[in-house]
């Protein structure tokens, strides 16, 4: 039945006690989406939340601890659509467009299939032995990979890479660290606990829990694609709200600076038009040490134009905003140490320590405790902030041990700035626990070394921490410990400008400015930021998508082929968005790179030559000048570019280019923007607007749909770059347009028009249109020879 709520019992005998005298074991209670099932000990809450997800929750005399930090408040619960649930004796079948449940009411045993599948994907024996708090999962197939749980320190070896098995806890870790209560493959299915420090073992065909936290233990059950079964944790865990833009662009972080030192290294940046977006600064922009609330304010003697706000004027005028580092200890004989101690704000039984920095006594704060995250954003910080701090670097609180110091801290600055401030929050810290994306919150590797090995070990840091929710991820470019070689840094920035957080950093006095490593570094380093730039509008793009689905702009490989084995562990490369695979070379004076492209049609983004994916193919490199990128291009794909900038608000971008490689099957790209520093977003003060492509035998049909949202950019055109085509004619909606000599005179024309021309990539139709309505082009094209695949 679908609605309403009716008793079954095991026998005629036990239905009175499953309907009005205390429930008989076995007892099925149906719900719209799902049962209550009576066993010895307690109740198993059985209910679809999504048409592809089921919660089983048991409730030790029907009792249920609140849930853990991972998940969101507002988990649903119950699926929408149509859902249909049947008890019948001792049977319970839940079904969805998605899958089927059955629960048998005689051996305990609940069984998952997607929906038209006779064989199940996943399955537990005995639900009874929920309560003694462990849990055993079957699977199909037994082989299947599995992924999540944790990543890695900063300091660990990363042999295992992205596949998981034996016991493995899950863990926020420090020193970069990131993890979920969560296991998940590629075979369709994953599981997600609410629960802190769980122990999983993991072996072919099984998933056990060793050890969890909840007296009453509570899991979600996910079936589907990679693509949805993220889509799904994002609403079970909560949705990261977006960055602002700035955030995007490339960030020069570094410890051992004064405001006169940042003045010159900023206004040097754009006198050698290097992009530039942000500037991180350490210790050196606190008091820190001193009284009367020194962790929170401005060190004058450093930053003297620092509380006025002229500092901040300086830098708005070249595009710069600050961020600001943060710590989880405050000094304890200061105005603010005898504050914490008499409201109780430290971490219970910690003692005294001396910090290396001040060499004055401190302690650590409990973000754990509500009063202490009320105190944290005090008028003091609140002044900071307004004053110039746009963003906070919070380092250090992974040293308690607790998964949820970290999450809490930032919790603290997200909640205090949202509450006093219209600008978006953005955050970097050094481990990660799920549920933490929800207060924008990215995550950095730790304080990693310097060179090559260091550098290599990066990859299967970065996707090992994707692939456990944390979809803003960056790292110390250059890294921390050391001082890298020309190369090194060279390479270095070339890796960095295909994460999701692009930023440098290095101890104290250590410069990573691209300057710095001599000429032919810095033309490396500068023209990989360069593309990142160009690239601002697909970046920004994806950054909505992460926001709205789950995953964001980095992607392992297996995301997108997951039923290519040779890609089940591979860390080498990934995707950048749907339609860019970028493989950095990370080995010293590399000459030649043997690279795997999964299948489908690929091009080389810097030569325009064809490759054919399935196969591994070798790469030349440019060893002496490090000028070359192994970037390739997804055929179908949808790319939006922007002219140049120095950073990203420099000018507004009323052109757009979007370079377009059709493929037979149709494929699409969700074109987004928005202001870009507040959260008019969350109100439908956005612009979102889709664009599809699809080869036919007669030419190529692009379709651009109607705009969403309230927002209206500075946005004019799109100049759409239709490659490896030669046009006959082109229409819009039916009416022919005005073929014009090349694509510089496209500008001139009073109205749409197209041009033909070449580049790297061969022969390419370029039409322009406006931006802002929907429409139809079709290229008639002028050679009807069947496309290669």
């Amino acid at each position: 039945m679908r609605f309403g709520h009716r008793c079954v019992a095991l026998a005629a005998a036990s239905l009175l006690a499953a309907c009005g005298a205390p429930a008989a074991r076995g007892a099925i209670a149906t719900l719209p989406t799902g049962a209550d099932v009576t066993l010895p000990g307690g109740t198993v809450h059985i209910v679809l939340v999504r048409h592809n997800v089921l919660r089983v929750h048991f409730l030790p005399q029907g009792q249920a601890s609140p849930p853990d930090l991972v998940m969101s408040p507002r988990v649903p619960s119950a699926a929408t659509g149509r859902v249909t649930v049947r008890a019948s004796g001792a049977r319970l079948v839940i079904e969805s467009g998605a899958l089927r449940v059955v629960f048998d009411g005689g051996s305990d045993g609940l069984q998952i299939f997607r929906r038209h599948s006779t064989s199940p994907i996943m399955s537990e024996a005995h639900l009874g032995s929920l309560a003694h708090g462990t849990l055993a999962l079957r699977f199909s197939p037994a082989d299947a990979p599995l992924y999540g749980v944790h990543g890695f320190n900063a300091f660990e070896p990363a042999r295992t890479g992205l596949l998981r098995d034996g016991r493995q806890l899950a863990t926020a870790g420090a020193q970069g660290d990131a993890g979920a209560p969560l296991v998940w493959s590629t075979a369709g299915f994953a599981v997600l606990l609410d629960s802190q420090k769980t122990l999983f073992d993991l072996t072919p065909g099984r998933i056990r829990v060793l050890r969890q936290t909840r007296p009453d233990p509570d899991y979600y059950l996910i079936i589907g694609s990679p693509r949805q079964i993220f889509s799904a944790l994002d609403i079970l865990t909560g949705h990261a709200p977006l960055f602002p833009k700035w955030s995007f662009g490339f960030i020069n972080s570094q410890w051992g600076i004064n405001e006169r030192d940042l003045l010159h290294i900023v206004r040097r940046y754009r006198a050698l038009h290097i992009p530039l977006d942000a500037f991180s600064l350490d210790f050196d922009w606190k008091a820190w040490g001193q009284n009367d609330y020194g962790e929170f304010r401005w060190n004058t003697r450093n930053f003297p134009d620092g509380p006025s706000g002229k500092l901040d004027r300086e830098l708005t005028a070249l595009g710069v905003h600050l961020i600001g580092i943060m710590k989880p200890r405050i000094h304890v004989d200061t105005i603010e140490g005898e504050y914490a101690t008499a409201h109780h704000l430290w971490i219970p039984g910690e003692k005294v320590s001396i910090d290396y920095f001040s060499h004055r006594p401190v302690k650590t704060l409990d973000f754990d405790n509500p009063a202490t995250r009320r105190w944290f954003f005090n008028p003091v910080l609140r002044h900071s902030f307004a004053t110039g701090i746009a963003g906070w670097w919070n380092d250090e609180a992974d040293e308690t041990g607790d998964d949820k110091q970290f999450f809490n801290m930032e919790r603290a600055l997200y909640d205090g700035q949202r509450k006093y401030f219209k600008a978006r929050v953005w955050s970097l810290n050094r481990n990660f626990w799920l549920g933490a994306q929800r207060y924008a919150y990215g995550l950095w590797s730790g304080d990693i070394h310097s060179g090559f090995a260091s550098m290599a070990a990066q990859r299967q840091r970065m996707l090992s921490a994707i692939d456990v929710g944390e979809m803003w991820w960056g790292m110390d470019g250059g890294g921390f410990h050391g001082h890298p070689s020309a190369e090194n840094y060279a390479r270095w920035i070339q890796f960095d400008a295909f994460v999701p957080i692009c930023r440098v950093h290095g101890s104290d006095l250590q410069r990573r400015q691209p300057w710095i490593y001599g000429q032919t570094a810095a033309r490396a380093a500068t023209a990989a930021l360069d593309l990142r730039y160009r690239l601002m509008p697909y970046i920004y793009s994806y950054a909505w998508h992460e926001h709205v689905a789950g995953i964001g702009i980095v992607r392992p490989l297996m995301f997108s082929w997951p039923h290519d084995p040779r890609v089940r562990n591979d860390y080498r490369a990934w995707m950048f968005g749907r339609w860019l695979l970028v493989s950095p070379v990370v080995r010293r004076h590399q000459r030649i790179k043997h690279l795997y492209l999964p299948r489908g049609r690929w091009t080389n983004y810097f030569t325009g030559k064809v490759y054919h994916g399935g196969a591994t193919v070798t790469l030349q490199l440019d060893s002496e000048n490090w000028t070359d990128i192994p970037l390739f291009i997804r055929a179908g794909a949808i790319i939006p570019t922007q002219p140049l900038l120095q950073y990203v608000r420099q000018h507004p971008v009323t052109t757009v280019t979007v370079q377009v490689f059709p493929a037979r099957h149709p494929s699409h790209f969700d074109y987004y923007d928005d202001n870009g520093r507040n959260y008019a977003y969350e109100h439908d003060e956005y612009f979102l607007q889709r664009i599809a492509v699809e080869r036919n035998p007669a030419g190529i049909d692009l379709t651009v749909g109607a705009p969403r949202g309230s927002y209206q950019p500075a946005l004019r055109h799109f100049v759409f770059a239709v490659h490896d085509t030669r046009a006959r004619s082109v229409s819009l909606d039916g009416r022919p347009l005005t073929e014009v000599a090349d694509r510089a005179a496209l500008g001139k024309c009073p109205r749409m028009c197209w041009a033909a021309g070449q580049d790297r990539f061969g022969e390419v139709t370029y039409v322009e249109t406006a931006a802002g309505r929907a429409m139809h082009v079709r290229i008639h094209s002028a050679d009807l020879r069947p496309h290669r695949p």
